[in-house]
């Protein structure tokens, strides 16, 4: 199984744990991601608000960099997701707009064929390429004992629904599932994380994130399972702020769905980027999980 890989700014930075994770789980997987060859960021979100055809020509140079010997370009940062599959869509929808970005491409030298390339979450490409009789062949440290909400955050089901269910998607449940692990009752799991709130109006972001954390804990869960560096980091980095502004005591972690699937597959968890979380991972899977205890 071979894809075109666009990392994305954040697996680079903040969100290298989700990199180093999901590459350790791929070449478990068989999963050859080859990543793009001077790729650029996609932007983010509010770009588009500024000036669409400026940035969906920025989002399109990386579609129009993806080899003739690949047709699916797979994305695990979800905001990058969105953001490349959107342009793609716009592009087959509005030929004006897309010559226009084709115009800028070729600049460049560069040209972008719409519906050439399918773009897709990593998350589907595990749950649907690769199944799970062969994630459940790969467990050798049953995640059993472990209690996880998972977050898939907005963008990955909204607006485009083709991969789950925009209320209530399930995918990463039943993969969290396969590695044994007991996804709790969450019905927060695609509410907003608030994305770059927390610079605009903090009142409002801290409490976008304080219900998701409060629904996660009300769920017994002892952490949460996301799929996006930004929801991440909003989850993690502000959750000390929403216990000051709340009067609130969450100590919730918030790791990425692949460092707890190379956990299961006996995975060094240095290796998968335990550790650069905020709020410490490690002291919840050494005392819920027995395998950690013995294996270390």
């Amino acid at each position: 199984m071979k894809y075109a890989y666009y990392p994305g700014c954040s697996l680079e930075t903040s969100g290298a744990a989700y990199d180093v994770s999901t590459r350790a789980v791929a070449n478990l997987l068989n999963l050859h991601l080859v990543e793009l060859d001077d790729w650029n960021c996609c932007g983010a979100t509010e770009f588009f608000s500024q000036d669409e055809l400026t940035a969906s020509a920025v989002v399109a140079r990386n579609l129009a960099l993806v080899g003739p010997d690949f047709d699916q370009l797979v994305a695990p940062c979800t905001a990058c997701y969105l953001n490349l599959k959107k342009t793609d869509h716009l592009m087959r929808g509005d030929k004006k707009m897309s010559d226009k970005i084709n115009e800028a491409l070729a600049a460049g030298g560069l040209n972008h064929q719409a519906g050439r390339v399918q773009v897709r979450h990593l998350l589907d490409v595990i749950h649907a390429d690769v199944g799970e009789a062969a994630i459940r062949d790969k467990v050798v440290r049953p995640l059993n004992g472990l209690k996880v909400a998972c977050y898939y955050g907005c963008q990955m089901v909204r607006p485009f629904n083709d991969v789950d269910d925009s209320e209530q998607p399930t995918k990463l449940d039943d993969v969290l599932a396969w590695l044994e692990a007991e996804p709790t009752h969450f019905s927060a799991k695609a509410y907003c994380c608030g994305g770059h709130m927390t610079q605009i109006s903090e009142p409002q972001a801290f409490e976008l994130i304080r219900r998701i954390l409060q629904n996660a804990a009300d769920g017994g869960a002892d952490m949460i399972a996301c799929l996006c560096p930004m929801c991440q980091l909003n989850l993690d980095a502000y959750q000390s702020r929403v216990n000051r502004h709340f009067h609130a005591d969450f100590r919730m972690p918030v790791v990425y769905f692949t460092q707890l699937m190379g956990l299961a597959f006996g995975v060094e968890r240095k290796k998968l980027g335990f550790g650069k979380e905020i709020v410490a991972a490690g002291p919840v899977l050494e005392r819920k999980l027995r395998t950690l205890q013995q294996v270390g």
